[in-house]
C-alpha cells in the first residue's frame, strides 16, 4: 500500500522533501500558503525528476502524487511522515506542531527540518513531545542523501526508529546525532567557514569566487570522498592520525582563523558580498545554477557508485534493495532506466560506448531471470558475449527515460541468442542489438552446456518467443 508524507511549508527545502518521497513511490500532500508554492514546487519536481533518476542502474519505484491542499489537518490526513519545512522561527514552529497534533496520527512521524533549533525547543507546549524529532536534510534534498536525525530525551525509541528506516528505504543516510546541540553537526562546520569566509572578503584577502575555487579545486573533492578525519590521516602518511597531529596540533596555537570573532554584518559588507556573487555567477539565472549543480552531483556520485565508496556504497545498497524479477513479458522488459549525464559526449547525446552499456545491462538481466545469476556465476558458470550488432536509429540525450525489450532468438544448448530494443517510454525504437552468447566455464575457460536447471529455463523463454 502506497504511503503518505505531508510537507508543511513548500520552500526549496519543503520542495526538495516532496520530490524525494514522490519519486520514492510516496503519495505527497503539501500545505503552503504561498500562492507561489505549486508553481515553484513544480520546477524543483522537474529538477529532481531530470536528475535523480540518473543516479540509479534500474526502474524507479512508480511516482507518488503530490497533492496540494489548503489546509494543514488535510495534509496530515492519513500521513505516516509528516515534515515541518516553514521559517526558521520558533514561536511559528511550535505554533505549527500544536495545530498538526490536533488531527495528526499520534504515531506518524513528525519531524522538522530546522538547521539550528534543538528538538526540545521545538516539543515546548507539544501535546505529545514523544513524536518530534528533527530530521535535517542538505540541498537538494532529492539527490544529497544525509538526514541528520536529532531526538530529545522526550522522543519516542519507535519514533526514532522508525524515522531511520524509512529514510533508508527511500535512499537517504539517517545520521544520528548523539546529543542535542545548536545547529546540529553539519552545520556546525558550515558556520565556522562561513564565519572565516566572511573574513577573508571583508579584509579584501579573497573574493567570493576566489574562496569558491578554493574549495571546488582543492578540499572539497577530499571531503566529497573522505570527509575530514579520514583526509588528515591519509595527510599523516605511514604513520598516520598521530604523526599528522603532531605535526599540525601546535598550529591550533597560531592565529590563523578568526573562527571567535564576527566580522560588523552591515550593509557594507552585505554589499560587497553580493556584487562580487553577481560578478561571479550573476550571467546565469537560479534554474541553470540549479541544473549545473545537480548535473556535477549526479556526476561526481555516479563515479563514488563505481567505486562502491562513501555516498556511492549507500546508492549502491538502495539500488540492491531496488531489485525485482522480472515480470514474465514477451518480450522481456530488461532494463527500464535514465540516461544519466555522464552517458553524454561532445556532441550532446548519448555516446555509442554506452549503448554497449545498456545492451549488456539487458543481458545480465536475461541471465538473472533464467538462472544464470550471482550464485550461478560463483560456482563456476556464467554466459560470454561471442558477437553483438548494434544499430544506432535515433538520438538520446542526458535525462531521457527508456527501456529495452528484449527476445531470446536462441536458446540451444551453450548457444544463446537474443534481440534487444531500446525503445523510448512511447515505444519508438531509439537502437537494437542482436548478441550472440555462449555458455562458459569459469575454471577452464572454455564454452560448456549449461546445468540443467538454467538450460531448461532458456528453452523455455526461447519457446515463448519463438514468431513473436
Amino acid at each position: 500500500m502506497t504511503r503518505t508524507a505531508a510537507i508543511i511549508g513548500g520552500g526549496v527545502i519543503g520542495g526538495g522533501w516532496a520530490a524525494r518521497f514522490a519519486l520514492m513511490g510516496w503519495d505527497v500532500r503539501v500545505f503552503d500558503p504561498d500562492p507561489e508554492a505549486e508553481r515553484k514546487i513544480g520546477e524543483i519536481l522537474a529538477n529532481a525528476r531530470r536528475s535523480l533518476p540518473m543516479l540509479y542502474d534500474r526502474d524507479m519505484p512508480l511516482e507518488g502524487t503530490v497533492r496540494f491542499v489548503e489546509t494543514m489537518s488535510a495534509a496530515v490526513d492519513g500521513a505516516t511522515w509528516i515534515q515541518e519545512s516553514v521559517p526558521e522561527r520558533l514561536e511559528m514552529k511550535q505554533q505549527v506542531y500544536q495545530t498538526l497534533q490536533a488531527t495528526c496520527d499520534p504515531a506518524a512521524i513528525l519531524a522538522s527540518s530546522t538547521s539550528g533549533f534543538r528538538p526540545s525547543q521545538l516539543q515546548e507546549g507539544a501535546a505529545r513531545p514523544e513524536q518530534i524529532m528533527v530530521a535535517h536534510p542538505f540541498n537538494p534534498v532529492y539527490l544529497l542523501p544525509l538526514v541528520e536525525l536529532v531526538p530529545s530525551a522526550k522522543t519516542a525509541a519507535k519514533i526514532q526508529s522508525e524515522a531511520s528506516d524509512i529514510l533508508t528505504q527511500i535512499g537517504m543516510f539517517a545520521l544520528p546525532v548523539r546529543a542535542e546541540i545548536d545547529a546540529h553537526i553539519a552545520d556546525r562546520f558550515l558556520e565556522a567557514v562561513w564565519r572565516e569566509a566572511l573574513w577573508l572578503v571583508k579584509d579584501g584577502i579573497a573574493t567570493t569566487e576566489e574562496i569558491d575555487n578554493a574549495i571546488r579545486y582543492g578540499f572539497g573533492l577530499r571531503w566529497a570522498q573522505m570527509g575530514l578525519f579520514e583526509t588528515y590521516r591519509v595527510a599523516g602518511g605511514e604513520a598516520g592520525m598521530k604523526h599528522f597531529m603532531a605535526q599540525f596540533g601546535p598550529a591550533l596555537k597560531w592565529p590563523w582563523t578568526k573562527l571567535m570573532d564576527v566580522p560588523e554584518f552591515n550593509d557594507a559588507l552585505v554589499d560587497l558580498i553580493v556584487e562580487q556573487s553577481d560578478a561571479q555567477s550573476g550571467h546565469m539565472g537560479i534554474r541553470a545554477l540549479e541544473t549545473l549543480r545537480d548535473n556535477n552531483l549526479v556526476a561526481m556520485l555516479r563515479s563514488l557508485k563505481q567505486q562502491d565508496a562513501a555516498a556511492g556504497a549507500l546508492l549502491n545498497a538502495h539500488q540492491r534493495s531496488m531489485r525485482k524479477p522480472l515480470d514474465e513479458t514477451v518480450p522481456l522488459v530488461t532494463v527500464r532506466r535514465t540516461v544519466p549525464v555522464d552517458w553524454t559526449d561532445y556532441n550532446g547525446h548519448m555516446n555509442e560506448s554506452r549503448y554497449g552499456q545498456v545492451f549488456s545491462d539487458a543481458a545480465d538481466a536475461l541471465m538473472i531471470h533464467v538462472g544464470a545469476d550471482d550464485e550461478y556465476i560463483s560456482n563456476g558458470n556464467s554466459y560470454f558475449t561471442a558477437e553483438t550488432h548494434v544499430k544506432y536509429l535515433a538520438e538520446t540525450h542526458a535525462g531521457d527515460a527508456f527501456y529495452v525489450a528484449t527476445r531470446v532468438l536462441i536458446g540451444d544448448g551453450k548457444k544463446l541468442k537474443a534481440y534487444h530494443e531500446m525503445r523510448t517510454p512511447e515505444g519508438e525504437v531509439i537502437a537494437t542489438c542482436e548478441q550472440f552468447m555462449l555458455h562458459v566455464n569459469l575454471t577452464t575457460r572454455k564454452s560448456c552446456p549449461p546445468l540443467p536447471d538454467v538450460l531448461a529455463r532458456v528453452e523455455a523463454v526461447a519457446a515463448a518467443h519463438k514468431d513473436v
